[in-house]
């Protein structure tokens, strides 16, 4: 076996989000932005909405809706995800647990 695979062996992670971060900190991040995002889908499908009527309740286009619905995170910031969901009636909660 080469040494790029044992390398590979060895990580574990304790979520997929700091497997695929840099840093504990865009982990964090990615995890956020996670789970608002699913929350917003599933806010959409309890709804019934199509993508175009979510995207008019969420001020955005029906292509960004899509992206959303995707999974696309990338295309996304903390800031537009909570725009997004308090566009649609939602009230977005943080709270802060010890590491």
């Amino acid at each position: 076996m080469d040494s790029t695979m044992n390398a590979l062996e060895d990580n574990t992670f304790r979520s997929v989000w700091d497997a695929l971060a840099d840093t504990p900190e865009e982990a964090a991040n990615l995890r956020l932005r996670s789970e608002l995002a699913r929350q917003i889908r599933a806010l959409v499908e309890r709804q019934g909405w199509t993508q175009a009527q979510a995207a008019a309740h969420a001020g955005v286009t029906q292509p960004r809706m899509n992206d959303l619905m995707r999974g696309r995170l990338s295309r996304f910031s903390l800031d537009a995800l909570v725009n997004m969901a308090s566009a649609c009636g939602a009230r977005v909660e943080i709270s802060l647990q010890a590491a």
